[in-house]
């Protein structure tokens, strides 16, 4: 059978090659409905299939976006890129991932690999693109937004949660149930990088301890972001001496280590050890106790970054372009903080 063309298409339809082109790329020239719909009819009756390889070649862009995140493993980040690839597919996109493992020289690799393939955009869930990276971008006048960390210059352009505000509400609500204190379980960096997440998560448990008039010497704690290593932490911290009555943990992943540990230490939980984590991904509604956690809306911030990446969705406050895009958070209250 012979290939259906855009000609054949045009000539069915009762219009110009360049109409069907416009249909096709929804622009850049407006199409009156009518034509539109005869346009699409003959399309569907025809069975054509845009050649996007020519597309791509013609324009320079693909139908592509990049996203490079840690480690898609991590329940936070895999059910991130699932957002992002919906809301990618909403506005007929498709997006490669590629995951860093927290190494520079990984997400250099997959940068240079992503711009070469000519994607319509990058999204950086990133713990801070290196100097290299950032010299990839700018030499091919890339179209970036960072993901779930805020922007260290201003020229970065970001969608993150309120992590600091949401860390302060999930400390509240502990120190609430009578603790005398509580413990943070933070990252693996003992001194927090700006614009973190986990940095920020920190720097909220510590205006709500501070609020409350409770030290914070000695109650923060390093611990892997992974539940795994995350157990072994809390092993060590639950069968030490100093054994907190409550602890706010920077990722869920670290809570469910933490739960793991008390369960395995008999240590009750929320009577005799009270939890917290941060993410609300769906694990934290099953676990035992199911935990009480700060919720990211990662289908909301998954639809700003691709409207950032795709339009360059900036508003204009005064006289500046916003940088920001913040989305607010929330407590979601479970059992293993104490409320029934």
């Amino acid at each position: 059978m012979a290939k259906v063309t855009r000609d054949d298409v045009a000539r069915l339809a009762g219009t110009s090659t360049a109409v069907v082109s416009y249909v096709i790329n929804n622009g850049p020239r407006p199409v009156a409905p009518a034509t539109r719909e005869r346009v699409l009819a003959a399309i569907k009756e025809l069975g054509y299939r845009p050649d996007r390889v020519a597309q791509a070649m013609a324009s320079r862009r693909t139908d592509l976006i990049g996203m490079i995140v840690p480690d898609a493993r991590q329940p936070f980040f895999a059910e991130m890129a699932h957002a992002v690839e919906q809301a990618a597919s909403d506005r007929g996109k498709m997006v490669l991932v590629g995951n860093s493992d927290y190494l520079d020289e990984r997400e250099v690799h997959y940068l240079r690999a992503f711009l070469g393939m000519r994607v319509s955009g990058l999204i950086l869930v990133s713990q801070g693109p290196s100097e290299t990276a950032a010299a990839e971008i700018e030499a091919w006048d890339a179209r970036v937004v960072l993901l779930h960390r805020r922007p260290e210059a201003i020229e970065d352009v970001a969608v993150v949660t309120d992590d600091v505000g949401g860390a302060q509400l999930a400390t509240r609500h502990l120190l609430e149930h009578g603790h005398p204190y509580v413990a943070c379980l933070g990252g693996t960096e003992r001194t927090p990088v700006v614009g973190d997440p986990v940095a920020d998560h920190i720097e909220g448990w510590r205006r709500a301890m501070q609020e409350a008039g409770r030290p914070i010497e000695g109650r923060l704690f390093q611990a892997p972001y992974n539940r795994y290593d995350a157990y072994q932490v809390a092993l060590r911290l639950l069968t030490g001496p100093h054994r907190p009555p409550a602890v706010m943990c920077t990722t869920d992943d670290q809570a469910i280590g933490v739960l793991r540990a008390a369960r395995e230490l008999r240590i009750d939980v929320p009577g005799e050890l009270a939890v917290a984590g941060f993410d609300d991904v769906k694990e934290a509604a099953l676990t035992d106790p199911p935990l009480t956690t700060v919720a990211s809306d990662r289908s909301a911030m998954a639809r700003a970054a691709i409207d950032l990446v795709l339009d360059d969705g900036l508003r204009v406050v005064g006289s500046r372009r916003e940088r920001l895009r913040l989305v607010p958070s929330r407590l979601v209250v479970r059992q293993s903080c104490g409320c029934s």
